[in-house]
């Protein structure tokens, strides 16, 4: 694993512990020698993830689109920053550049971003893992609802197993290490649902 993407909030959020998280995330990238790639905005936690990992000696990718970069939100420190036209082609490039995904605390856009990279991998477009820093429980609410999606039928069980869920970053950098994608959602149709699909 060479370069991992973050999501992250563009928002400090309401307790210091997120910054915490943000500046503990990117010396340990640098320090385990691993890019750091990233919305490329300057702000919130996204600027703090930045601002450390590159203080420790890391390299860090930016992704942002043009729009941002207008409005003078762009990291003007970056070892490498691309400009893209939207937020699709960000998240598009993102994946491209990146070994692994994971969201640490943030919101519905950093949501949106780590779920179209899960159901990416679902759909057998890239194998790569996905990951949830779990600190002081911030996504034990949404883990318990994807379950509840998986017990109701609609996320299938080895997709949710697959998911790494931590509350400590280098545990989730050592999944990754060994991670070996599930097979691909239209790999394994089952029996059921084309009984289903039918009907």
């Amino acid at each position: 694993m060479n370069s991992i993407a973050i999501f992250c909030g563009s928002a400090l959020g309401s307790d210091p512990i997120y910054a915490k998280i943000a500046e503990h995330v990117g010396q340990t990238l640098a320090a385990r020698r691993q890019c750091l790639v990233y919305g490329g905005g300057r702000s919130g936690l996204m600027g703090i993830i930045a601002d450390s990992a590159l203080a420790a000696g890391g390299q860090v990718i930016g992704v942002i689109p043009k729009q941002l970069v207008d409005r003078e939100l762009a990291h003007p420190g970056l070892t490498e920053l691309y400009v893209v036209e939207n937020m699709h082609e960000r998240k598009t490039k993102m994946s491209e550049l990146s070994d692994g995904f994971v969201a640490i605390p943030g919101g519905v856009g950093t949501l949106e971003e780590i779920f179209e990279q899960w159901t990416w991998a679902q759909l057998g477009i890239h194998e790569k893992p996905c990951a949830f820093l779990n600190v002081q429980d911030f996504y034990t609410g949404l883990i318990q609802f994807i379950q509840h999606t998986t017990e109701q039928g609609f996320t299938k069980e080895r997709f949710t197993e697959k998911l790494i869920v931590s509350e400590d970053f280098t545990e989730i950098l050592n999944q990754f290490d060994h991670y070996a994608a599930p097979q691909a959602k239209w790999g394994m149709v089952d029996q059921q649902d084309l009984v289903k699909s039918t009907d």
